[in-house]
């Protein structure tokens, strides 16, 4: 008959390896009667294996097994401290109750432990993957590990984030598991797949899935790549920096590339006329592919091939580039006409150069002026100070940097023009100064003078300058000196007077006493006209007087002119008979 005692307990208790697991035994005896004992115990392949032992008195009787990590609370209920996984057993709780009976029931303890997170041995094989490219041969990737886990984790494959499943010829997954004296689980699983070359760029990662109270989690490793070797299908051959721009003197770079892992080796050569090929590979890097040409002259223009070689196939591949190197020679500048220019002459000047690309021309003189645009430059009516050195610009305007210029003297000749002397110049007696002469002239002038003196010369802008210092004597005064300039097309001369400072002083008083003398006149004339204004003056014959009388009225403004033209002044002052009139009258 059926235990009228009655046990519950949970099914299922989780917990997580180190923490501490309580198992629960709940019981109910008819009549609210007493139990007489409770026997705590696990199963061990199919046996039972008792671990506490409580009497009716409440004083447990602990077997061996019981000690340290197990106890009974006063509730009756199993606990266990510091799991490890080896506990995670069925736990058996049975209760005698006399004469109620025996009931009993059981709990599943299961133990979680997280393991560590996963880690690569990446076993790359350059030779394998050499073979697995071209040979479809499944290459091991990586291997993945997941240490000290519980209950066993599985672990799965991902290519650049998706899954990847078992297939023949293509993936294949083997596992190995590993049961620790501590009862954790080791698990490696290693990757094999089959890589071609749009591989090299693919990432692998493994992910350990494992359960942990009860819900299932995961961990995922590193990403990593692999090492794919495969043949170059492709090479390129181009030239830095592009070969349309590319001008005499500069550095060039031909880069060749291919799509082989590792790189091949690369060879250049250059095509001679003879349609023969020079080889270049000893300017070049066998390894990175690329031919340095150090300041390219237009010899250096021609067809140029890059050849690549893979050493496991002995395979070759080639690819050819035209480099044109462009330049600006044969500038040379016409004058016409040619024969010697004149003052008043005209010129024209015509610039000419070479070059594959379309050029334009620009003309300035020596100081850098722009002066005309074209390759034609017209001079009207030359002169002496028109000479100049002037400079033709030959440019490549396609090609940035590309210039040339060619310079042409264009020389009008004449004879000497003084342009400038220091004449008249003031001095004293025994005064020293400075006689300053200056003029232009091609071909170059010699400037002398016919005094004896020290002479200075220097060029100021296409002139000729000579200072002579000489002192001032009595000679020197009277005669001034002569400033004479002369080539070989003809001479020219010009007089410097010298004036003695005292006698310009003298003539200066007396200018200045004419002055005085015409403004007295003025004034005198003025007070007449505002006399006679007034009435004080009469007018007529009857009425006149004789201001200078001595007899005049006291209160009459009386006026005396005396000047060495007196006699020349009554003349004006006459009538039409000869008589002399008087000066109011006037």
């Amino acid at each position: 008959a059926a235990s009228k005692v009655e046990v519950s307990m949970p099914a299922v208790v989780e917990v997580e390896s180190g923490n501490t697991a309580r198992i629960e035994c709940n019981f109910y005896i008819p009549g609210n009667g007493s139990y007489t004992y409770i026997n705590w115990s696990y199963i061990d392949r199919n046996n039972r294996v008792r671990v506490c032992h409580i009497t009716g008195s409440g004083i447990p009787e602990e077997s061996t097994d019981c000690k340290g990590r197990l106890s009974v609370g006063e509730d009756k209920a199993l606990s266990i401290s510091r799991v490890t996984v080896q506990d995670a057993r069925t736990f058996v709780c049975q209760v005698g109750a006399g004469s109620h009976g025996v009931g009993e029931n059981h709990t599943e303890l299961r133990v979680y432990k997280e393991g560590e997170a996963p880690s690569h041995a990446r076993l790359p094989s350059p030779h394998g993957s050499t073979l697995c490219s071209r040979l479809s041969l499944l290459l091991q990737i990586a291997q993945c590990v997941s240490r000290n886990s519980f209950p066993l984790p599985n672990i799965t494959w991902h290519k650049n984030g998706e899954q990847l499943q078992p297939e023949e010829k293509t993936v294949k997954i083997l596992a190995t598991l590993t049961r620790e004296s501590s009862g954790l689980y080791t698990v490696s699983s290693t990757l094999f797949a089959h890589v071609t070359r749009q591989d090299r760029n693919s990432v692998y990662h493994c992910t350990v899935h494992y359960w942990l109270l009860g819900q299932k989690h995961a961990m995922e490793s590193q990403q990593v790549n692999v090492t794919v070797f495969y043949p170059a299908q492709h090479v390129n051959l181009h030239v830095m920096p592009s070969s349309t721009l590319v001008k005499e003197g500069d550095d060039v770079k031909l880069v060749c590339e291919a799509d082989g892992n590792p790189a091949p080796v690369f060879s250049f050569y250059k095509r001679e006329p003879e349609n023969s090929w020079q080889d270049l590979s000893s300017l070049a890097d066998a390894n990175s592919g690329v031919l340095n040409l150090h300041g390219v002259t237009k010899s250096s223009s021609g067809l140029y091939r890059c050849q690549t070689l893979d050493l496991d196939d002995m395979r070759q591949l080639e690819k050819d580039v035209e480099l044109v190197v462009n330049y600006i020679e044969g500038v040379r500048v016409k004058m016409e006409p040619s024969s010697p220019l004149q003052e008043g002459d005209s010129v024209r000047l015509s610039c000419d150069a070479h070059s594959p690309v379309p050029l334009d021309y620009q003309w300035s003189d020596e100081k850098g002026i722009k002066v005309g645009e074209g390759n034609q430059l017209f001079l009207n009516n030359l002169t002496f100070e028109t000479s100049n050195n002037f400079i033709c610009k030959v440019i490549a305007p396609s090609v940035p940097g590309l210039e040339q210029s060619k310079q042409v003297a264009v020389a009008v000749q004449g004879k000497p023009r003084i342009v400038a002397i220091s004449s008249p110049l003031y001095v004293r007696q025994d005064e020293v100064v400075n006689l300053t002469c200056k003029a232009i002239a091609f071909p170059r002038p010699s400037v002398h003078w016919n005094v004896n003196g020290t002479a200075h010369e220097y060029i100021e802008n296409q002139h000729i300058a000579s200072n002579l210092t000489v002192r001032v004597n009595h000679d020197l005064l009277r005669a001034g000196a002569m400033c004479r300039v002369s080539n070989a097309l003809g001479v020219s001369e010009k007089h410097i007077q010298l004036l003695d400072q005292k006698t310009s002083e003298s003539k200066g008083v007396i200018i200045v006493a004419i002055i005085v003398c015409i403004l007295v006149v003025a004034v005198l004339g003025s007070v007449i006209y505002f006399l006679h204004k007034k009435g004080k003056i009469p007018c007529g014959r009857a009425g006149k007087q004789d201001i200078t009388k001595p007899e005049a009225r006291k209160d009459k403004n009386v006026v005396e002119v005396k000047s060495d033209k007196l006699s020349e002044e009554a003349g004006l002052l006459q009538g039409a008979n000869g008589e002399k009139r008087p000066a109011a009258d006037q």
